[in-house]
């Protein structure tokens, strides 16, 4: 057995001082618990001295003090006695059940009830009175009583920590909770403002770097006029937007998000920056009522899919084609692929990523990419939105 070399706890060391002091004054008095024994009253203090020393230990080596503080009352008994050493042996049982070892605490009280009901029969036995049974009862007092409060005080110490670290898992499931929230919702607020503002910013680059480099009077004012629109229109989503995050009250009206009614206003501003751009939308009229998330993620898909062909494609026809299938609404726009011949405004590669999350986020599925067709490269987006909240569940 490995011993502690660990300095003793203060309260150990106040306990094994003031009962070592207090024996001392018993047997300067002469107050011993069992005279008329072999031994006279000096050698009582050898016990004594030795559980006090083992009161030390009682925290650090419970085991070891429990084994040699149980020798040490054994060989008190054939001294005169002293009160102090049986409460500091009572202590000892105590300690050794509640900072052993889990296996000592289970094990402690089993031994000492039956060495208690082993000492009862024997000196019962032994003595054939009735009086014996006070022997049995001191052994109890004396060596089950302490292991037994030992296990109570263990046990509600073990559920009081076992309490105390179910509340630390749920503080950190909850915070876990909250970041996760707050990332999302930041994921959230970055699409949208990305998907508000990016088509407007991209026309005002574009005309501006045309207005620079031509020397055109007409043309620079033509547009200086649409960069002006399209600046008054970014303005006013973003003030939307920056609205919806200032305002803390719970009764304001939600702002409208916009809807599939919105795109021939949305096409009609990608044809005034000078996209080519068509519409064919062959959903049934019953049809044209959709869930309002699956009509904001397909407006945003077309709004985002029109800003990147007018940053990046070369000259012709963008097309927007709305189709509705038994259970998902699809979307698909293609733009030609190549080089283009005009001005171009950077972008950040984060609209496709926003486009693929808010598919995903309604169970859905997205493509991108280059394809070719008879009329030349192409590039394809193409979202499937389910319209039913069940399909999400069978797409997860």
């Amino acid at each position: 057995m490995a011993l502690s070399l660990a300095r003793p706890h203060r309260v150990d060391v106040t306990i094994s001082t003031v009962s070592l002091l207090s024996g001392l004054a018993l047997w300067a008095l002469g107050l011993h618990t069992q005279p008329d024994r072999g031994l006279d009253g000096t050698w009582a203090l050898i016990p004594l001295a030795v559980l006090a020393c083992l009161e030390l230990v009682r925290r650090s080596a419970p085991q070891l003090a429990l084994n040699v503080g149980t020798l040490a009352l054994v060989a008190d008994q054939f001294t005169e006695g002293n009160l102090a050493s049986i409460m500091m042996f009572t202590d000892i049982v105590y300690a050794a059940v509640v900072y052993g070892t889990p296996a000592a605490a289970r094990r402690i009280p089993v031994t000492t009830g039956m060495v208690t009901v082993a000492v009862t029969i024997g000196f019962l036995a032994w003595f054939q009175k009735p009086e014996a049974i006070l022997i049995g009862v001191v052994t109890g007092v004396v060596s089950f009583g302490p292991a037994t409060t030992g296990v109570l005080v263990r046990n509600h110490r073990e559920a009081a920590e076992a309490a105390r670290l179910r509340a630390e898992q749920t503080a950190l499931l909850a915070e876990m909770d909250r970041v996760q929230a707050i990332t999302a919702e930041r994921a959230r607020m970055a699409r949208e403002l990305h998907d508000m503002v990016a088509n407007h910013l991209s026309a005002i680059a574009i005309h501006s770097t045309a207005a620079l480099s031509l020397d055109d009077p007409q043309t620079s004012k033509d547009a200086l006029a649409v960069i002006r629109e399209n600046s008054v229109e970014g303005l006013a989503e973003m003030r939307r937007l920056i609205g919806i995050l200032r305002d803390s009250s719970d009764d304001r009206e939600p702002a409208a998000a916009p809807t599939l009614d919105g795109l021939g206003s949305l096409i009609g501003n990608a044809r005034t920056n000078g996209l080519d751009v068509t519409l064919d939308d062959t959903r049934a009229p019953e049809d044209s009522k959709l869930p309002a998330p699956v009509e904001l993620a397909a407006y945003r898909i077309v709004q985002e899919s029109l800003t990147n062909a007018l940053k990046h494609a070369s000259p012709g026809r963008v097309a927007v084609a709305l189709a509705q299938e038994p259970r998902a609404l699809t979307v698909r726009v293609t733009s030609p692929y190549g080089d283009p011949s005009g001005p171009r405004a950077p972008g950040s590669g984060a609209g496709l990523v926003g486009m693929r999350e808010r598919t995903e986020l309604l169970g859905g599925t997205f493509e991108s990419g280059p394809e070719s067709n008879p009329d030349g490269k192409v590039w394809i987006v193409y979202a499937t939105l389910p319209v039913d909240p069940a399909d999400k569940e069978v797409t997860e």
